[in-house]
Formats: C-alpha cells, structure tokens, sequence
C-alpha cells in the first residue's frame, strides 16, 4: 500500500478507508487532491476491497474544503489546472464500481463538502456542520456540486444553499436530504464501519450495476438509462455469482459469491 502525506489508509474487514489529514483543517492544496484521487483509485483496484469510505483523521474538521491562501497565488492558468484536477476526481468517483460512503464530522464545506456528494450515502455526526460558501468570494463549488446538489436534493434546494453560502446544521441538512443518516458523533466511525461490511458480504457485480445504473443512468434520459439497465441485467444473468444466487436460493443456504 502507498504512503501518503495529507491521507491515511487502512482497511478493515474489505472496508477501506480515506481519511484526510491535513491539519489543522483540512484544506486542501495541489498535493493533497492528487493523494486522495491516488487513494481512492488504490483502494478502487484493491481486490481486497469492497467498500470504499471517505472520513477524517482531525478531531474537528472534516474538511474546510480548498486551501484558500493557495488559492490566492493562483494565476489563470493554474486556476485551469485546479478546475481540469477536480473534475478528474469528481469522474473518478462517478464512475467507481465500487460503493462509496463518507463518514462526516465537524466542519464540512466547500470542497470538503463537494467530495461527499458524489458518495452514495453520507452519514453524518450530529455536531457536523455543512455548507457551500464558495458564493461569498465570489466563486461557485469547483468539484461538482452545481450538478451534484440539483441531483440529490432538488434545484430549488441547491439554488438555496449555493446561493445563500451559509452553514448549516447536520439535523437540517438530514431534514432536506444532503445527509443520510445522523449519528452521535462517538458512534460515527462504529456505524459507518458496520454498514461498510454488511455491504461487503454482497455480490460485488450486483452492487457495481446498482451504482453504475443509478450514477450513470440517472444524468442519462430515462431511455438511455433504460438501456444500460437492460444491459447490466443482461450481463448479470450470464453470472457465476447469479446462478449461486438461486440455488442458494432453492437450497435454502447462504450463498458463496466469487470475485
């Protein structure tokens, strides 16, 4: 397993974890992108891997998003760059065949934020706090969440919290859908471990169809996203893993999955 600077990884029970850490907030800067995209890929190519959680090593903070003082040395063209580096993660994520959870404390906004977007679920201690700021320096979320938010939480909902640029609560953003799942903050790591595992035990080819249709299919037309549901349907059925599915099934025993 690679080192690396500004991230911790470990894996337990086929959960692997991406913890930043980058103190004392986890801002982030050129480096620290390039470790987390290189995290998330090593832990995607794992075998040994089944679930994949974004989390934080800082008792505080899970992020405050971009390092702004960075921020402020950029020229244009390395403001490009920092657009291009972003976007590349955000695809990366996207496209993982693998589940994704983030496991949020503390403070969460900006970047930091945007990360746990393009997770599939985001649990969330009860002292975290939540937001998109980017607005008050003139600037909007650079890692997806103009796109992602409409998609989680409805326009009318992400227009609200990207143009008001407050921060808000973790009950309030469980109460309008941005977080899945509260949890009391001792119990939050346990938790989404748990859930981590219970994912794990199932077969990898059906859980990296669920997220590729619902991911993918749902920025498709409902026609297109029809055909790759039809498609992955197709391809499952063809399946070792489905045919051990139903005589476990008919057999009454727990299946055996391969892969």
């Amino acid at each position: 397993m690679a080192e690396y600077e500004h991230v911790n990884l470990h894996i337990e029970n086929r959960v692997g974890w991406v913890d930043f850490d980058r103190p004392p907030v986890n801002a982030k800067h050129w480096d620290m992108v390039r470790e987390i995209h290189g995290a998330i890929e090593q832990h995607h190519d794992d075998a040994g891997v089944r679930v994949i959680v974004l989390g934080s090593a800082l008792e505080r903070y899970f992020s405050t998003g971009a390092d702004l003082a960075v921020f402020a040395e950029m020229s244009k063209a390395q403001m490009i760059d920092w657009a291009d580096m972003a976007h590349a993660l955000v695809h990366t994520m996207r496209q993982s065949d693998k589940p994704l959870l983030a496991a949020i404390h503390g403070v969460a906004v900006g970047g930091g934020l945007e990360m746990t977007l393009h997770c599939d679920l985001r649990f969330a201690a009860t002292d975290a706090r939540l937001g998109q700021p980017e607005i008050n320096i003139n600037y909007i979320p650079p890692v997806g969440a103009t796109q992602a938010l409409a998609r989680l939480i409805g326009r009318a909902g992400a227009i609200r919290l990207l143009y008001d640029g407050e921060i808000i609560s973790a009950q309030e953003a469980h109460e309008i859908g941005l977080v899945d799942t509260l949890v009391a903050p001792e119990d939050l790591r346990d938790t989404v471990q748990a859930y981590g595992e219970k994912l794990a035990a199932k077969p990898p080819e059906a859980l990296a169809a669920i997220r590729q249709t619902v991911t993918l299919g749902g920025s498709m037309s409902f026609d297109d996203g029809l055909a790759l549901e039809r498609a992955h349907v197709i391809r499952l059925a063809g399946t070792e893993n489905f045919r051990e599915g139903l005589t476990a099934f008919v057999e009454k025993r727990p299946p055996v999955w391969k892969g």
